[in-house]
């Protein structure tokens, strides 16, 4: 069974920071959580911030400069630490993560956490 656990989402004023998590873990799986992705309301998922197995990054231009995406690959957990928010990121925050067994491959999403930013 595949598991995404999220946390850090919340309420926070206009110019605040949130850190989210996003643990990934499976029995019998190779799970590789990659990347943060939002829906706010009316409006269609998109990708956030990606991370590589190697490092490497590429951000939404709408976030670069103020989110950042780190992984912890001891934990199997990626982070996405986000500072100078405005009320546009609220929305749901999403991880996904590639998952194998065997030759087959497939990306599994988590529940969600909410991100509300007031100004």
């Amino acid at each position: 069974q595949v598991q995404l656990v999220e946390s850090g989402g919340g309420l926070v004023q206009a110019g605040g920071s949130l850190r989210l998590s996003c643990a990934a873990s499976g029995d019998t799986f190779s799970i590789n959580p990659r990347a943060w992705y939002r829906q706010a309301p009316g409006k269609q998922r998109e990708l956030v911030a990606a991370i590589s197995s190697g490092g490497s990054t590429n951000y939404a231009d709408s976030v670069k400069g103020r989110f950042t995406i780190s992984r912890d690959n001891a934990k199997n957990t990626v982070y996405l630490q986000m500072n100078s928010l405005k009320p546009e990121d609220t929305a749901v925050y999403y991880c996904n993560a590639a998952v194998s067994s065997g030759s087959r491959g497939w990306y599994y999403w988590g529940q969600g956490t909410q991100v509300t930013v007031y100004s």
